[in-house]
This record gives structure tokens, C-alpha cells and sequence, in this order.
């Protein structure tokens, strides 16, 4: 080899390692707020590893810390993004820490609810929109523990077996053209860790308005508090159908009237 096409062979070589070395060669991971030693894990595993923006219009509200950890309050409203397509609600330092998934097909971007808690850890909210972003919200919860490996209250009564999947709820039309629907489901929402009581919970509800069209859709998950209790902002004022399932196979059917 000439050494003259040495030289040009080296210069091309510390070219592209000033390249691959340079600080704004590739897209900089944005910074967690949160600081959670878990989240790169929960990007790749319940966001599909997806882009991710941490944005103040995904809003996370509940306490700074959880009083009963079977059942923490939490409202997560999306405020000002279009076209929002799911929301995901996540613990990262839950042994479980996907919650629930939300679809608001013709809903506004917000739902209500209670979960359980393990321990201390960051919640989050990620709002999917058309182009694949997840906008993320969220805050720290402070807690003592032992909301995901208690038994369930109608699981050590019994009392759950002859209201398993019994629905009760009201819708209250609203002055903007939307309804305010809050529905119950009796269901022990066992998450599998307590000592010999096997994973039994709901797996999904949809609400349907008067023609059988999909209104908004709901998948929930072992950490869902037991006898879920869910508030939801739908297009339209009439009356709607919930319909569902958990993952043994049992039914969800029924009627809610304004």
C-alpha cells in the first residue's frame, strides 16, 4: 500500500471517530425527572420502547402518599395534546407495574380510579398520539407497602362469588355535550401475590353508546384496587352499554342510563 493511501486510510478512520464520538452525533435520552433507577426498563418494556417526551400537560393527580395502599386515588387528565390514542398508567417500582390502559375513542383524554401499591414509587401517565410519542406525566408516591401481596377483602369474605362482575353506575349529562359516566364493577382484582390466591382480575370494559359504537375502552390490570370504581368523560349524552371480561372468561353486560 502507497503511503500516500495510508494517509488518506487513517484520515478516514479519525474522521469517523470524531464522529461517533462527537456529543450531538445521536439523539440525547431525555433526562427522568422522576430520577427512577427504573424507568429506562419501563420504556422498553410497557412503552414498546418507544420516543418519549416528559411533558407538563399529561397531568398526574393523588396524594403524596398512599393512606390505604390497597386503594390510592389518582385522576390523570391530558391537557392540550390532540388526538390522544391510549393512556398508560405505570408504577416502576411496583412488582406489577403496569396498571391500566385507557382508549379514548370518543372520550376525553382523562380517567379516574384507584390502584394498589407496593411501595414508594414514581406513577407515571403516557399519552400515545398519532405519531407514535408517548407524552409522559407523573409524580412520586410515597407509601409503606404491602398493597400488592394482601389478599383482596372479598376474597377472604366470599362475599364477591354471588356479585362477581354485578355493575352499578350513573351518567350525568354535561353542559359541553359530553356525559360524566362513573361505573363499578364487583370483582376481587387479585394480583396473585398473596399466599395461595391465584391472579383473578378484570382484563377489559368497553363502553358503547346507544348504536354499539365504541366509545371508550379499557384494559385493566392486577393492580387495579378491588371493585373498580372508574370516571370517564364520553361524547354524547345518551345512554351507554359496558361490556367486558376478566381473564377467566366471565361477562360484563350492562346498561347505564342518564
Amino acid at each position: 500500500m502507497s503511503g500516500q493511501r495510508r494517509v488518506g486510510r487513517w484520515r478516514s478512520l479519525f474522521a469517523l471517530t470524531l464522529l461517533l464520538s462527537a456529543p450531538c452525533a445521536w439523539p440525547a435520552k431525555p433526562v427522568d425527572p422522576l430520577r427512577s433507577p427504573a424507568w429506562d426498563a419501563m420504556v422498553a418494556r410497557h412503552l414498546d420502547g418507544g420516543a418519549v417526551v416528559f411533558d407538563e400537560r399529561v397531568i398526574v393527580r393523588m396524594p403524596d402518599s398512599a393512606e390505604d395502599a390497597l386503594s390510592v386515588p389518582v385522576e390523570v387528565r391530558v391537557e392540550g395534546i390532540d388526538e390522544v390514542q391510549e393512556i398508560r398508567l405505570i408504577a416502576d417500582l411496583n412488582p406489577i407495574p403496569l396498571i391500566l390502559s385507557y382508549v379514548p375513542t370518543r372520550a376525553a383524554p382523562a380517567i379516574s380510579f384507584r390502584f394498589k401499591v407496593e411501595q414508594s414509587t414514581p406513577v407515571r401517565a403516557a399519552a400515545r398520539t398519532p405519531d407514535g410519542v408517548w407524552h409522559v406525566g407523573g409524580a412520586w408516591l410515597s407509601a409503606a407497602g404491602g398493597g400488592c401481596t394482601a389478599p383482596s377483602y372479598g376474597t377472604g369474605g366470599g362475599m364477591w362469588r354471588d356479585q362477581l362482575n354485578q355493575v352499578s353506575g350513573a351518567l350525568w349529562p354535561r353542559d359541553d355535550g359530553h356525559s360524566r359516566l362513573k361505573l363499578r364493577v364487583m370483582h376481587p382484582m387479585d394480583t396473585g401475590l398473596a399466599s395461595g390466591i391465584p391472579v383473578f382480575h378484570i382484563e377489559s370494559l368497553q363502553v358503547l353508546d346507544a348504536k354499539g359504537r365504541e366509545l371508550a375502552r379499557v384494559l385493566t390490570y392486577e393492580p387495579v384496587s378491588e371493585n373498580p370504581v372508574l370516571s370517564l368523560d364520553l361524547e354524547g349524552k345518551g345512554p351507554v352499554r359496558i361490556v367486558g371480561r376478566d381473564i377467566q372468561g366471565n361477562r360484563i353486560d350492562a346498561q347505564v342510563a342518564p
